[in-house]
């Protein structure tokens, strides 16, 4: 049975520098400076991303000293990877179905 998915989160995790943000975080928490180093992207400019992931649930912060490390919280990608699965069975199961045309 297929769940819902916030198509908000897909439409987040479309954004190409967002996605490597994820890719990034899915190995190790990054501060700010690191994530510029690996992106090649502008402190604000990345900044601007990473409050998107933030706000979408998709990543969380930890303050240490004058940096803000984020990491991936895993459950939201797992539901996400679920509802892709859920997707793909369905697209399996209903391979044969055809509507016929009026």
């Amino acid at each position: 049975m297929m769940t819902s998915v916030d198509t908000d989160l897909i439409r987040v995790l479309a954004d190409p520098l967002r996605l490597r943000i994820v890719t990034l975080l899915a190995t190790e928490t990054l501060c700010t400076t690191h994530l510029v180093e690996e992106t090649g992207a502008r402190q604000t400019n990345l900044s601007n991303h990473l409050r998107v992931l933030r706000e979408a649930g998709v990543v969380e912060t930890e303050p240490c000293g004058r940096y803000t490390y984020y990491r991936l919280r895993p459950d939201v990608i797992a539901s996400l990877a679920s509802w892709f699965a859920d997707l793909a069975e369905s697209a399996r199961t209903a391979a044969d179905n055809k509507r016929a045309c009026p």
